[in-house]
C-alpha cells in the first residue's frame, strides 16, 4: 500500500525486521490470548501476531488504514476497531473469563502519556502492556526517585504498574525516522496497588511538580501543610523528584481523610 504516513496522526511505521523480531520476542504471544494493537498502521507487527494468537485486534484512527486493515485480513482472524483510542473503551473487548488483555502498539509521540492514563482504568483486566514510545518518555515512566526525570507520570504510572525499560530502538527503523530515540517499555499491573484515590493523587502529583525547584512544602502551600508533610513520612526540604511514590499515597490518603 502506497500509504504517506500523516503528521497529524503521529505515523511512523516501524519497517525494520529485526526489531519487529525483537519485540515479538519480548511479547511472547500464546495460543490462548486476547491481543489488542493500538495504531497497527500498515500491520508490521498485527501480521506476525495475528496467526499466533486466539483474539486478535486492532485500534486504528485512520480510515485510509482501516479499510487497508479490513481488505487484508480476514474478520475472523482480525477485528478492526475503527476509533480513537483515547476514547476506545478497551473493556468492550470481550475476554474469557479466566484471562486478561495483552495490549501492545507503537504509541503515537503526541498521545502517550494521556493515552497511557486513560488505559491506567482498565488496568485490572489486563495481563501486561508492551509499547514502543519516544525514550525519554520511557525513562521518566521507570525513572526512580531522587532521578532528574522522576515526575508526575513517574509517580502515577509506578502506583499501579511494574515497569521495564526493554531494549532502545533507533530513528532508523522506522519511515519516515522521527528525530528521537524510541524504547520499548514492559507494563505489567500492580496486583494490589496501594488503596489510594487516583483522581487525588493526581492533583498532589501534578501540584508537588508544577514548580520542581522549590522544595516540596512550598510546591504544597494551600494543599498540605508541614506537619502534615511529617505525618505522612516527607520531608519538608526535600525536593518533589526526592520523595517516593509510596510517600506521595500517604500524603494523598492523609488529605483525603
Amino acid at each position: 500500500m502506497n500509504h504517506i504516513p500523516r503528521k497529524r496522526f503521529g505515523q511512523n511505521f516501524l519497517t525494520d525486521d529485526a526489531v519487529l523480531h525483537n519485540i515479538i520476542q519480548a511479547i511472547d504471544p500464546q495460543p490462548h490470548d486476547t491481543m489488542v494493537e493500538i495504531g497497527p498502521g500498515l500491520a508490521a507487527m498485527t501480521s506476525l501476531l495475528v496467526d499466533r494468537v486466539e483474539s486478535m485486534h486492532v485500534v486504528e484512527l485512520d480510515r485510509d488504514l482501516v479499510v487497508y486493515l479490513k481488505k487484508n485480513f480476514g474478520a475472523d482472524r482480525l477485528t478492526v476497531h475503527s476509533a480513537d483510542a483515547l476514547r476506545f473503551d478497551f473493556s468492550s473487548i470481550p475476554v474469557p473469563p479466566d484471562r486478561k488483555l495483552r495490549v501492545v502498539g507503537n504509541l503515537p509521540y503526541n498521545i502517550s502519556s494521556p493515552l497511557l492514563f486513560h488505559l491506567a482504568d482498565i488496568a485490572p483486566h489486563v495481563q501486561d502492556q508492551h509499547f514502543m514510545l519516544q525514550k525519554e518518555v520511557v525513562e521518566r515512566m521507570v525513572a526512580a526517585p531522587g532521578s532528574k526525570t522522576f515526575g508526575r507520570l513517574s509517580v502515577m504510572l509506578q502506583w499501579r504498574y511494574h515497569m521495564e525499560l526493554m531494549f532502545i530502538v533507533p530513528p532508523e527503523a522506522f519511515d519516515p525516522p522521527p528525530r528521537v530515540e524510541s524504547a520499548i517499555v514492559r507494563m505489567i499491573p500492580v496486583a494490589n496497588p496501594l488503596p489510594c484515590n487516583r483522581e487525588k493523587l493526581g492533583q498532589v502529583v501534578q501540584k508537588a511538580f508544577s514548580q520542581r525547584r522549590k522544595v516540596i512544602r512550598n510546591c504544597l502551600a494551600g494543599m498540605a501543610d508541614e506537619s502534615q508533610l511529617i505525618a505522612a513520612g516527607i520531608d519538608p526540604q526535600l525536593r518533589p523528584e526526592a520523595i517516593a511514590m509510596e510517600q506521595y499515597v500517604a500524603l494523598t490518603n492523609l488529605l483525603s481523610n
